[in-house]
């Protein structure tokens, strides 16, 4: 069952996902949660920021991706940031009960994995130096959407 999925700019309340996950049937929780790191193997200098935008379909499109990781004995709250986030914020949190563990575990990584590589946000990167680049810019065809 999905009960919770946001693109959006406001902060994500890590408490709230687990809460929309909380079920007396369930056993197990296991959650993701991503935050904005100082350093990326491509940067030059130290990471300061980065700048999150999303494609206007985005939030449609994180429901659909977490409908097709849903399964009987699940429940899933999904949600991502846009705008900017200072080291340490928080960009994603992904949060997954089930009856065992494994498909809580299984189910989280799988949600994460696919927001990761087919939703439509991407981030600029903004150095210490005031140095920017965008990060993990995909074709916006691969995603079978228009600007």
């Amino acid at each position: 069952m999905i009960v919770l999925t946001a693109v959006t700019a406001a902060p994500l309340d890590v408490a709230a996902h687990l809460d929309a996950v909380s079920h007396p049937e369930v056993g197990a929780t296991a959650a993701f949660i991503g935050t904005v790191r100082d350093n990326d193997p491509e940067a030059t200098g130290t990471v300061v920021r980065l700048d999150y935008s999303a494609h206007p379909e985005a939030e449609r499109l994180l429901g659909e991706i977490a409908a097709r990781c849903d399964s009987e004995d699940v429940r899933i709250a999904v949600s991502h940031r846009t705008g900017s986030l200072e080291v340490g914020g928080v960009a994603i949190v992904a949060a997954v009960s089930s009856v065992h563990r494994t498909d809580a575990f299984d189910v989280a990584r799988e949600v994460v994995e696919r927001v990761k590589a087919e939703l439509p946000v991407w981030k600029r990167q903004v150095e210490a130096d005031g140095t920017a680049e965008w990060v993990g810019l995909g074709s916006l065809a691969e995603t079978g959407l228009s600007a």
